[in-house]
């Protein structure tokens, strides 16, 4: 519901509609304590999948499978999705509303483990979209992201503000830090042309020169 006249951050939160299977991972999300998008923050990564006829996604942060049903509603039936995350309780809920929204299994691949590890085995230059969200190893993961995607693709980092804690330099906890330092390494690599969106909880979004 939009909240006070004039709050944008409520409109925009509000411009969209999550289906009931979002509505049903996100409160599975409330349960699991996942880090996924707000409403805003899924409607525009639906937009990018469109725009850039994406093929080939991979996610880091699967969460409880709300940004993944809104990376597919943007998708063609030959995109494919790889979601990693380092617990199976995720990859298992991500599994369970995927299969509810009748996405066929051969459309995505969940794989648990060591996020750095399960990455370096990812193939170079093979995907259109990379979306970030753990703020642990973020340095290591933006460098892997760039070698990931072909050129002209794009690299979305969602939370990237980590709701304004990124643009207070007061705020020195894990997160901010390591949000606030990969925000900074991309914006300073002259091989992405990059931008910062005041959406969800912060959205960087960064093209592959």
């Amino acid at each position: 519901m939009i909240g006070n006249r004039g709050d944008m951050s409520a409109f925009a939160e509000s411009f969209v509609r999550e289906d009931i299977f979002m509505q049903q991972a996100r409160n599975t999300a409330e349960e699991l304590g996942t880090l996924d998008p707000s409403p805003a923050v899924g409607g525009l990564q639906k937009f990018l999948v469109e725009t850039l006829r994406a093929k080939s996604i991979v996610e880091i942060g699967t969460g409880s499978g709300v940004s993944g049903l809104w990376l597919f509603a943007g998708a063609s039936p030959e995109t494919v999705l790889t979601s990693i995350d380092i617990e199976r309780e995720h990859a298992a809920s991500a599994r369970a509303v995927f299969e509810e929204a009748g996405i066929s299994s051969q459309r995505f691949r969940l794989i648990t483990g060591t996020i750095l590890e399960v990455v370096g085995k990812l193939a170079d230059k093979n995907y259109d979209l990379v979306v970030l969200r753990p703020a642990a190893d973020l340095m290591e993961l933006i460098h892997e992201a760039y070698r990931l995607l072909r050129p002209g693709g794009i690299l979305l980092i969602d939370h990237a503000l980590s709701g304004g804690k990124v643009a207070d330099p007061t705020q020195r906890d894990f997160d901010s830090i390591s949000r606030r330092d990969g925000v900074r390494a991309v914006r300073e690599d002259s091989r992405w042309s990059c931008t910062v969106l005041p959406v969800g909880s912060g959205v960087l979004l960064a093209t592959k020169l």
